[in-house]
């Protein structure tokens, strides 16, 4: 045991969980059922309990976490609301547009939802600054993974508004079954006093349907592309259900979406820039949990139509030379889902004989069962595909290529290139002239991560520079012509 070396260094007491033997010391010894839960209520404590201070808003689910709390907190912020994200690609804060370190100069860890460590200092600091501002009671907008409400990270909250968007196969070496992932994702509801659902997806429609937490609300609202009917997703319970809709749904190509968003209380037609399927339901949640935290129509509207989209999520990589024929996207679609969500956008803009050439992987010591899955989708919807790694931390590279290649259609278009900037300098070398070409799985991430550790990586910069050389090439071909 590292008590008595703890014990020389100044602690004063040990936290420890129930049936633990601690050897006897004269350090006082308080027993817990959880020391997770403890040590979050122990944070929280420590720094003022600051989510008191703060209207909480909660986002969750599998994919679609970081598009939609990004647009939330854009919007709060056009509506002169003080307002702070904690997410993938960073803290924000109300005096600080860019992301912020936690204290102390210590760097923000990129966790999606902080261990309690940080993410009750991050709290702290969203409070302090926001009464700085004196402009009514500010809002934290915070994604919430199923493995921070397992662990306990946010045990001592109670959210004003929690969002879901959907589920899908992802964690299942954490939960076993898709039954105990909802089971964790449920847990935000049962500290939620409102909830915004997707109910086009099913476990959303289960969970507005069934007996769960959600019938607890005083409002809740349901959120769906397709016909929402009373028996499909309206509680039972003692709140209120509010249905949106989105209506006359149109794709713009690379240009984005626009719809018109539709209940009984509201009729406004938005417009988003970033494409996709996906891009309706998520500005759709993101303007409803908007509307419900009192921000003018207008301010929604014209947010949405100026937002300049999430880094890593159907990102287009910027070639300094506009003449190359082709376009590069990066997205951090890693599920199967995700991956057809992906596919299936780029699908509905592509034009006549545009090829799709997606580079994807898997990440090492996750769930392998859904390689083979995304093998499938991938063969399936892109015209050719580029294998390769995505973050293989202890595992072999080969090994997690070979689970893939279990799936492949051997009849498509493939190619095996086990380092990702190779493979991403292929993909481009080989394009046809107006390909699009899709790096799927890292997104925002500027990292690798092998067995040697973690490395620099930034996807955009390899694309640019192999773009540059295919522009040259391109070029010499022509002048030979």
């Amino acid at each position: 045991t590292h008590l008595p070396e703890a014990a020389s260094k100044g602690a004063v007491a040990v936290l420890c969980e129930e049936g633990e033997e601690i050897p006897v010391h004269r350090v006082p010894t308080v027993s817990v059922p959880n020391a997770r839960v403890a040590m979050a209520c122990l944070y929280d404590a420590w720094y003022g309990h600051p989510a008191r201070e703060l209207r909480l808003v909660g986002v969750t689910g599998t994919n679609g976490k970081t598009s939609v709390s990004t647009m939330l907190y854009r919007i709060l912020r056009a509506a002169g609301i003080p307002c702070g994200l904690i997410g993938t690609v960073g803290c924000f804060t109300p005096a600080a547009d860019t992301p912020v370190c936690v204290e102390d100069g210590q760097p923000y860890s990129g966790m999606t939802t902080p261990d309690p460590a940080e993410l009750y200092p991050l709290l702290a600091r969203i409070a302090a600054e926001a009464a700085a501002c004196g402009r009514g009671r500010p809002v934290a907008v915070m994604e919430v993974t199923s493995h921070a409400l397992a662990l306990g990270k946010v045990a001592p909250l109670t959210f004003d508004l929690s969002i879901f968007t959907n589920l899908s196969s992802e964690h299942m070496d954490l939960h076993g079954t898709m039954e105990e992932y909802f089971e964790a994702k449920l847990a935000l509801f049962e500290v939620s006093r409102e909830a915004v659902v997707n109910a086009d997806d099913r476990w959303g429609r289960r969970l507005l349907a069934e007996p769960t937490p959600v019938h607890h609300y005083h409002i809740c609202h349901a959120v769906g592309l397709r016909t929402l009917t009373p028996d499909r997703m309206c509680p039972a319970g003692e709140g209120t259900c509010t249905r949106y809709y989105a209506e006359q749904v149109k794709h713009l190509g690379e240009e984005g979406v626009s719809f018109k968003l539709t209940s009984p209380n509201v009729r406004l037609r938005l417009c988003c820039p970033v494409p996709g399927q996906f891009t309706v339901m998520n500005a759709m949640q993101a303007a409803v949990a908007a509307l419900s935290l009192g921000v003018s129509p207008a301010v929604v509207r014209d947010t949405l139509a100026a937002f300049g989209g999430v880094p890593g999520r159907m990102e287009r990589v910027r070639i300094p030379d506009t003449d190359i024929p082709l376009s590069v996207f990066i997205d951090f679609a890693h599920t199967p889902d995700a991956l057809e969500n992906l596919l299936a956008s780029v699908h509905a803009f592509r034009r006549r004989g545009q090829r799709i050439v997606l580079v994807f992987g898997c990440g090492g010591d996750r769930d392998r069962s859904k390689r083979k899955v995304m093998a499938r989708i991938a063969s399936r919807m892109a015209d050719s595909l580029v294998i390769t790694s995505d973050n293989s931390r202890s595992e072999d590279p080969d090994s997690i290529i070979a689970d893939i290649l279990a799936g492949v259609d051997k009849e498509s278009e493939f190619a095996v290139v086990q380092n990702r900037a190779e493979a991403i300098r292929y993909a481009i070398r080989h394009a046809r002239a107006g390909d699009i070409i899709l790096l799927a799985g890292k997104g925002h991430e500027n990292y690798e991560i092998d067995r040697a550790g973690k490395h620099p990586f930034s996807e955009k910069d390899i694309a640019v520079e192999a773009a540059r050389k295919y522009r040259s090439a391109h070029h010499a071909e022509e002048t030979e012509m």
